[in-house]
């Protein structure tokens, strides 16, 4: 009898066959794939986009400095380089970064090596490790990893967007052991144990209920395994957390915004140990703003034109803490 052949993701993420999960996480991916060829135009089009790109050559690319570099301007013909540009700018916004890309300077809305600069002196060596990032985005984070040499680097990433923004730089970079699946980690089967490294950065305040969340993210880590996690949170030493009633800084899918002692103690009862901050930053122009890549309002549009330490609403201005917390 013939089997059929798994999908080269599920392929990677259990090449013994020996995962009982690994069934519902290709389940999940044929579902998604027809849902983005059969029923959403964005979708189909940035497929397009990707199917004109057959003939880009293989070039060097550079995934150990700030900016992650593809090849460089010489590398391509006049017209493959049009086919190139026209695949960026038809993939805006581009949020996270930034990227070089055959000469042409994608200057993100987030300058995102200033967040990994914080963090990454700080977390456990990822070469060999089974790494899983929740909300990837357009994989920046995960091409920054590729430098480590991981054994496994999963992106998850929803939104339609930043996920072809994925594979658009994949199809250009080509980084070994490097996925991403179009889903919410909700969406995700357990995969109970699996994981050395959780990586969930600018997500935890999208999340209706947090600490169920982090109960499901410590239960896919393995004993000794780690999760960073970066959140937006205020200041204070209290034990408490604001939930907007309306909007926070224009978002209105903000839930819980703790201070690092209310945040410690929710990855305490989730079952995490040596539970550490290793940064909080205020989020500045410095870091977050609008450029010729990103067409909607950025930072500056979300706090009070008075007063640059509350949002428009008047709530604490936007600042992140870096979590680092293992499972015993």
């Amino acid at each position: 009898m013939m089997t059929r052949d798994r999908h080269p993701i599920v392929s990677a993420l259990d090449p013994n066959y020996e995962c009982e999960w690994a069934d519902e996480v290709e389940a999940l991916i044929e579902k998604k794939v027809s849902f983005q060829r059969h029923r959403d135009r964005k979708s189909q089009a940035y497929i397009e986009i990707l199917e004109h790109l057959d003939d880009i050559p293989t070039v060097t690319c550079q995934l150990d400095q700030d900016w992650v570099t593809v090849g460089n301007e010489k590398d391509l013909t006049p017209e493959c380089a049009e086919k190139v540009l026209h695949a960026l700018y038809g993939m805006r916004p581009w949020r996270k970064g930034p990227f070089k890309v055959f000469g042409t300077v994608v200057d993100t809305e987030w300058v995102s090596s200033l967040k990994w600069n914080r963090l990454t002196a700080h977390i456990s060596p990822l070469k060999g490790r089974r790494v899983l990032d929740i909300g990837s985005s357009c994989g920046y984070y995960l091409f920054r990893m590729c430098s480590q040499q991981p054994k496994l680097l999963l992106g998850l990433e929803p939104y339609a967007t930043f996920y072809f923004q994925f594979c658009l730089l994949q199809k250009l970079i080509q980084a070994p052991n490097c996925y991403t699946i179009p889903a919410k980690f909700e969406e995700l089967p357990l995969m109970e144990g699996y994981f050395d490294t959780v990586f969930h950065m600018g997500v935890l305040y999208h999340v209706r209920s947090p600490l169920d969340t982090l109960i499901q993210i410590r239960r896919t880590l393995r004993r000794g395994g780690e999760l960073v996690l970066e959140t937006l949170v205020i200041p204070g030493e209290e034990y408490l957390a604001l939930s907007p009633q309306d909007r926070y800084a224009k978002m209105n899918n903000v839930y819980f915004l703790p201070t690092v002692n209310c945040l410690t103690s929710w990855l305490e009862k989730a079952g995490f140990t040596n539970v550490r901050c290793i940064d909080v930053a205020r989020t500045t122009s410095a870091e977050q703003r609008k450029t010729a890549w990103v067409q909607t309002e950025s930072l500056i549009d979300f706090l009070d034109p008075e007063d640059e330490m509350k949002t428009i609403e008047g709530h604490p201005a936007p600042r992140r803490a870096v979590m680092v917390a293992q499972v015993k």
